[in-house]
C-alpha cells in the first residue's frame, strides 16, 4: 500500500462508526472487525487489571494505541501506562508512553495476536507484550523489541502455564494466573 493509500485508510478508519458491541482495529492498513469477547476473556482481562495497582498505573480497556508508522491503530485488551506519563486527553495513546500491552486470544484473533500484533507492537517499540491464551491455558510474555515492519519481533519470550506466576515486565509485579478460565 502506498503512503497516500495509508493516509486515506487512516482517515476512513477514524470516521468509521461501528455498531455497538463490535471491536474495530486498523492493522497495517487493514480494517479488522470482530464481535464482542467471551465472558472467560473478559474475566481474564479483569483479573489482570485488578492485579495492577491503580494508584501508579492506568489500566485501560478499549484504548486505541498510536502506531501510525505502521498504518495501525490497534485496540489491545489492556493498555498499561504510568499514570504521570499519560496524556490529558485524546483517542490515541502514544506508543512511547506504553509500558505493557495485553491481548487475550479468542477463536478469531489467534493469528493476529501471535503474529500480526507481535510484529506490530515490537516495531512500535512496546517494551512488554503479554499474550494470554485461554485455549492453550498459557501466558506468553514478550520483551526486548527489535526491528521494523513485519520483520520486527521480541528477543525475549517467557511462557507460563495457567496456575504459574507471570512476572509483568516493566511493572515490577508478578501476575497470579490461578483464576484464569479456559476455553475448549
Amino acid at each position: 500500500m502506498t503512503a497516500v493509500d495509508d493516509r486515506r485508510m487512516t482517515e476512513f478508519f477514524e470516521s468509521l462508526q461501528a455498531p455497538e458491541g463490535i471491536k474495530v482495529e486498523l492493522l497495517r492498513g487493514e480494517i479488522v472487525m470482530m464481535a464482542g469477547p467471551d465472558l472467560v476473556h473478559n474475566l481474564i482481562v479483569e483479573a489482570i487489571q485488578d492485579s495492577i495497582p491503580r494508584d501508579r498505573w492506568l489500566r485501560l480497556q478499549t484504548q486505541d494505541v498510536d502506531l501510525l508508522r505502521e498504518s495501525s491503530e490497534p485496540q489491545p485488551d489492556l493498555v498499561v501506562v504510568l499514570r504521570e506519563a499519560a496524556p490529558g486527553s485524546g483517542r490515541l495513546m502514544p506508543v512511547e508512553v506504553v509500558t505493557l500491552l495485553v491481548e487475550v486470544v479468542s477463536k478469531t484473533s489467534r493469528l493476529r495476536d501471535y503474529v500480526t500484533k507481535r510484529s506490530l507492537y515490537a516495531a512500535g517499540g512496546v517494551p512488554a507484550y503479554l499474550i494470554v491464551d485461554p485455549f492453550e491455558a498459557k501466558c506468553t510474555m514478550l520483551t526486548e523489541p527489535f526491528g521494523s515492519g513485519e520483520q520486527a519481533g521480541y528477543r525475549a519470550e517467557r511462557t507460563s502455564k495457567f496456575g504459574e506466576p507471570v512476572p509483568l515486565a516493566g511493572l515490577g509485579l508478578v501476575l497470579g494466573t490461578e483464576e484464569f478460565g479456559t476455553l475448549p
